[in-house]
């Protein structure tokens, strides 16, 4: 049995419960005892003062890829999970794309292991949506959410099999789990490496156009308002599509969305030169669908921030543009990276920003975490949002390296992740 664990003096934000303002924090044998200005220590507690800094739910990220197996040249379970706590996430959701994908039991039962090995964040395993990641066959997903699956996907890869994605939704209910989709039109992209638009023709680049993603997302509301089921809509970045999940929201359809750090702020321009660290998929678009995803987060429209983290080998983004491939490097700069795009100018408050990273994915995916209401595990994240820091990809714990991020000055340090009472994760020194 541990300690008692006694957080004080900081500000507790927990829009779970209404919550910012001066407050101390009491853990007991990993779980949430009691939370209030007037909570003191029991005899023989471990305290943590928090003077200066803000108290909050640790991070939920629904949205990583891990790379293990078969691509543990990029990041591993232990690597990818070091990363997350070090950004202020205790529980991260890892994508099936890896090699093989996670399409079986047994697969989905080592990533869980080995996340628990780990010791850092929670690492909950998402199965894949069919078999091989093809296209063509569902998987076992009764098996799968037996091994600890907590929800399906073929991210990497669009569902484009309209039967397919009925079936998923359907039968997806039977274990009240999400179908999480990569909405994508594979008709629309074929040889597309960016945004489609005048940056494109510029650089002589084949497009990826706005409508790729929209119709997939128009189809599959009208599949989820068919089967009732969950669809989850993965790294929105388009305004058009926007339109399609306001639609499903005034309907009441089971849909939920959510939106990437870097689609808040970044836009096509950051290509510009031919940057391969810019390369992902949805990629940058222009500054209208930057203000539109924007927009709909704060109106709730888009429900939560997920990282899409997805990290590549410095040697596989040193290729020509068309042959790199896509994704940026997410888990430690998305907190910093959403208070420069929604904190500091105001678009959004600090609560609210904690509401889409934490407790809005637990609510929606349906986690006992998210909130640090009494009895609840005691996963906290300890951070200073108003202090500056660079990012340096050198010193990442990440094992990958790709972000267009490098050099840029950040608000908001992640100074202490705590997942079930215990400090996984603690930040040296004061630079």
């Amino acid at each position: 049995m541990s300690r008692p664990l006694h957080i004080f003096g900081g500000r507790v934000v927990d829009p779970s419960q209404g919550l910012d303002g001066p407050a101390a924090v009491l853990v007991i044998d990993g779980r949430i005892e009691a939370v209030g200005p007037g909570v003191e220590a029991p005899d023989g507690s471990e305290s943590i003062d928090a003077t200066g800094l803000t108290v909050s739910p640790g991070l939920i990220d629904v949205h990583v890829h891990l790379r293990e197996p078969g691509g543990e040249h990029k990041e591993t379970i232990a690597t990818g999970s070091r990363a997350a706590v070090a950004g202020g996430f205790t529980t991260i959701w890892a994508m099936p794309n890896t090699d093989p994908p996670i399409d079986d039991p047994a697969a989905v039962g080592y990533v869980r292991a080995a996340g628990r090995a780990v010791r850092a964040s929670r690492v909950m395993p998402i199965g894949a949506a069919s078999i091989g990641q093809k296209g063509q066959k569902m998987t076992e997903i009764g098996e799968l959410v037996a091994a600890g699956a907590v929800a399906v996907s073929d991210d990497g890869h669009p569902v484009h099999d309209s039967g397919l994605m009925r079936r998923l939704l359907e039968y997806s209910q039977t274990f009240d789990i999400p179908v999480l989709q990569h909405a994508e039109d594979p008709g629309l992209t074929p040889g597309g490496v960016m945004n489609e638009g005048a940056v494109a023709t510029a650089l002589g680049l084949r497009g990826i156009p706005n409508a790729a993603e929209a119709g997939m997302v128009a189809r599959d509301v009208l599949l989820s308002e068919l089967t009732g089921g969950h669809l989850h809509v993965c790294h929105v970045s388009a305004r058009q599509s926007v339109d399609q999940l306001l639609w499903a929201k005034e309907r009441g359809i089971h849909v939920t969305a959510e939106v990437t750090p870097h689609h808040l702020l970044l836009t096509e321009e950051l290509v510009r030169g031919y940057n391969t660290q810019a390369k992902v998929n949805p990629p940058l678009r222009v500054v209208e669908d930057v203000d539109a995803v924007r927009q709909a987060l704060i109106e709730g429209v888009i429900d939560i921030i997920a990282t899409d983290h997805a990290p590549h080998h410095y040697d596989e983004k040193e290729r020509e543009f068309d042959d790199a491939p896509f994704g940026i490097n997410g888990l430690e700069t998305a907190f910093a990276l959403c208070m420069k795009a929604l904190v500091e100018p105001g678009h959004m408050t600090l609560s609210g920003l904690i509401d889409r990273m934490s407790c809005s994915p637990a609510r929606i995916m349906g986690l006992d975490t998210g909130t640090l209401r009494p009895g609840a595990p005691a996963d906290i994240v300890l951070y200073a949002p108003d202090e500056s820091w660079t990012v340096d990809p050198a010193r990442f714990y990440s094992r990958s390296r790709n972000t267009p991020l490098a050099g840029w000055v950040l608000p908001g340090r992640i100074r202490r992740t705590i997942v079930s009472g215990e400090t996984r994760f603690e930040a040296e020194g004061d630079a």
